[in-house]
């Protein structure tokens, strides 16, 4: 029988306001721990954050997944307004930057033993090429591509391209949106994908499923719409493909394990 093997997920946690509401605990660390434990897999989520903000990390303790930290200078924040499927954001905070000190040092004695590991950007400043170089020695790496497409400015959420593609050499598995897909090669199609020269590139498309690129092929993984609020989607998917990739299953396997799991999170159960 294989081995289970421990995944891990290095991000920032942020301070996230929804619809007006007082800050509560948001950020890709915080929502793939929530998939990870409804799944029950060996895990560890590696963050950082201000010590005056730290009330906040007591949300992701009580989901009883192990937590790393280091105390930072300053986290992500921000405002967040849905219309329907339709997110509107403000970046209120950026967060500090992940060092290649960092990857090399303490994080990579949290890291130890695992070999896939998913990097939760919440800005393009979070995780320059050099740290996700380190990050990526010796495993798998996943990035959320948020650390693509968004620019580091407080103010109204900004898009663009204006990526290092060094990241790219160092990652084994890109998550996008259908939105970011379309700002970092312009679709979803399967040679829109290729180019990007990822191995395996999966892009969410809201409650119409996901598309899976690897081995050269895209494939449509569909899923059931839920009526809920969309928060933390995208990383209950993230998360839960890497446990299932590090588990033995092939990317399309893992992407319908994923869609399940993402599509119980926001119905409510687990």
């Amino acid at each position: 029988m294989r081995a289970v093997q421990p995944v891990a997920i290095v991000g920032h946690l942020a301070r996230d306001r929804i619809a007006g509401g007082p800050p509560r605990v948001g950020g890709g660390a915080f929502h793939c721990a929530r998939a990870l434990r409804v799944i029950g897999r060996e895990a560890v989520i590696v963050t950082k954050i201000p010590p005056r903000d730290r009330r906040l990390l007591d949300g992701v303790v009580r989901l009883g997944v192990p937590v790393l930290f280091r105390p930072a200078d300053s986290m992500p924040g921000f405002g967040i307004d849905y219309d329907g499927d339709a997110r509107t954001m403000t970046v209120d905070s950026l967060g500090d930057p992940w060092t290649p000190e960092d990857a090399r040092g303490w994080v990579a004695e949290a890291l130890r033993g695992v070999a896939w590991a998913h990097v939760a950007p919440l800005g393009r400043s979070d995780f320059p090429a050099e740290t996700l170089a380190a990050l990526a020695r010796g495993r798998r790496l996943s990035l959320d591509g948020q650390g693509l497409v968004r620019a580091p400015v407080v103010g109204p959420l900004t898009v663009d391209a204006d990526y290092d593609p060094e990241i790219l050499r160092h990652v084994s598995i890109l998550k996008l949106s259908e939105e970011e897909a379309a700002v970092v090669v312009g679709g979803i199609d399967e040679q829109a994908l290729r180019a990007l020269g990822v191995p395996e590139v999966i892009v969410t498309l809201g409650p119409r499923g996901s598309i899976v690129y690897a081995d050269g092929l895209a494939e449509h993984v569909p899923a059931r719409p839920v009526v809920c609020d969309p928060t933390g989607a995208g990383d209950f998917y993230a998360a839960a493909y890497l446990a299932a990739r590090a588990g033995g299953a092939a990317p399309v396997a893992a992407a319908r394990r994923a869609t399940a799991v993402a599509r119980d999170l926001l119905a409510g159960r687990g």
